[in-house]
């Protein structure tokens, strides 16, 4: 089978995550500049995946926040100012299942990561575009990247929870 480079649509896609704040309540930020490719045949079994985001667009609908995960205590944007993701394996699980996994970039650090994937099918727009839907899933230790900051509450609990899951809503464009 033929290869085909599906390029990701930022207009019906999302990118996020969610950490816990004060072990109460997750906190849930997203990415609203990225790009992305696939290279893979119909079935997208051993598909070459690729993937940046723009630090300087994360948002989770608090600019003071915004501003301090954007700063040197968490993702130096201006030193680092992309996170990259590069496949090493995408591979069927099931039916629509796949486990993708690659090399995570983020702040200079580079870690595997392993992600759950979805297809929700192929459909094809009004306009004869022929479009890839996915879902993903995964989680990350933020520690493990150097996003190390945190202070404690009165009781002794982490104001940043270490666990980070990432969710995303992906639709690629055939080229």
């Amino acid at each position: 089978m033929k290869n085909t480079i599906w390029n990701i649509d930022p207009a019906h896609s999302e990118i996020q995550f969610k950490v816990k704040h004060l072990v109460i309540s997750t906190v849930t930020g997203s990415f609203t500049q990225f790009t992305g490719a696939a290279e893979a045949t119909e079935d997208f079994d051993d598909a070459k995946i690729s993937f940046e985001a723009d630090i300087n667009s994360l948002s989770t609908n608090n600019e003071q926040r915004d501003g301090h995960l954007k700063g040197s205590d968490f993702f130096d944007a201006e030193k680092f100012p992309k996170i990259k993701f590069s496949s090493v394996n995408f591979s069927k699980n099931g039916n629509d299942d796949f486990e993708l996994e690659g090399d995570l970039t983020i702040k200079g650090a580079t870690r595997r990561l392993k992600l759950s994937v979805t297809h929700n099918g192929i459909a094809k727009d009004p306009w004869d575009n022929v479009k890839a839907g996915f879902e993903l899933s995964g989680k990350i230790s933020r520690k493990d990247f150097g996003l190390t900051w945190n202070t404690l509450t009165e009781t002794g609990g982490a104001v940043v929870g270490d666990e980070v899951k990432l969710i995303a809503s992906v639709q690629l464009v055939k080229q």
